[in-house]
């Protein structure tokens, strides 16, 4: 099986109430305990923070903020092992960022070998 990363891009945010946030949270856990279910999540994903800070260039240049425009905004990853990249956009169907306009851009994960 090959790997793949999920990169989540926010769509835009909206305002919700503890409890339809908590809906909301429980949506993005319920499918990615089926990603585990079935085999296809690896360890390491996890939601990001939204502060950051950037090095850029030659000359390291140091740019707050992990992102040029909101709508470039990544707000967490995911590793997955599947088939084939339309096997993994499949899996990526189904989840939660969708319902507000989300995105989910998949990954191929370049395999290199390990020194040691």
């Amino acid at each position: 099986m090959a790997k793949f990363m999920y990169l989540f891009r926010e769509g835009p945010r909206p305002n919700l109430a503890p409890a339809d946030l908590a809906a909301h949270l429980a949506k993005w856990s319920a499918w990615m305990g089926e990603l585990a279910e079935a085999g296809h999540m690896l360890p390491g994903g996890e939601p990001l923070e939204l502060e950051g800070k950037t090095l850029r260039g030659r000359n390291k240049i140091v740019v707050d903020g992990p992102f040029a425009e909101a709508k470039d905004l990544v707000t967490g990853v995911l590793f997955i092992e599947a088939s084939t990249i339309d096997e993994a956009l499949a899996l990526a169907r189904d989840c939660p960022i969708f319902i507000y306009d989300g995105a989910v851009e998949v990954r191929p994960i370049m395999p290199m070998a390990r020194p040691g």
